[in-house]
């Protein structure tokens, strides 16, 4: 049985402060009314929350603006990571998502690791142009440089064949 409820607070899933949303039953009495997150339709609600909205609209206005705004600035940061490498050109280790949001965060910019969407971890040397999610309606993406130093691979030394009485077979 679905329910009418008014949204009092701007819920992601749901949407914006003043919407007129129907959910189940038991998820209205369980969790968004009794948090304070929606009120039952009715008229009297619509008009309480009117002045609400107009705010919750004036404040997500502004938020948009500066979220814009830092993606403006992501879309103008490269990142660049030293990865010692194989002779096959294959990173020993990756460039992860929570790497990505580190070096984000030494530049200034606070971006959490789930914000990044990097599908899987990087594992090559290249570049690469990595989605970041802003905002709801706003993403941008970052270049990553993954640039390759190539480790020098310890020789093997061939030790001549010992055979069980302790002398070597080479002779």
């Amino acid at each position: 049985m679905k329910v009418k409820l008014i949204l009092s607070a701007d819920d992601a899933t749901l949407g914006h402060t003043g919407d007129v949303v129907e959910v189940t039953a038991g998820y209205a009495r369980n969790y968004l009314v009794p948090r304070g997150l929606a009120l039952p339709f009715s008229d009297d609600a619509i008009r309480r929350l009117e002045k609400h909205r107009v705010a919750a609209e004036k404040v997500r206005v502004e938020q948009l603006s500066d979220m814009q705004s830092l993606a403006d600035k992501l879309a103008s940061l490269e990142l660049s990571f030293t990865e010692k490498v194989s002779s096959a050109g294959h990173l020993y280790g990756a460039v992860t998502a929570k790497r990505i949001s580190e070096a984000l965060g030494e530049q200034g910019v606070d971006i959490s690791e789930s914000n990044v969407r990097l599908g899987e971890p990087i594992r090559v040397v290249g570049e690469f142009e990595v989605p970041i999610h802003v905002h709801s309606d706003l993403n941008a993406a970052v270049k990553v440089w993954v640039v390759g130093q190539e480790v020098a691979e310890p020789e093997v030394e061939e030790t001549p064949d010992i055979d069980e009485d302790g002398e070597s077979s080479e002779a």
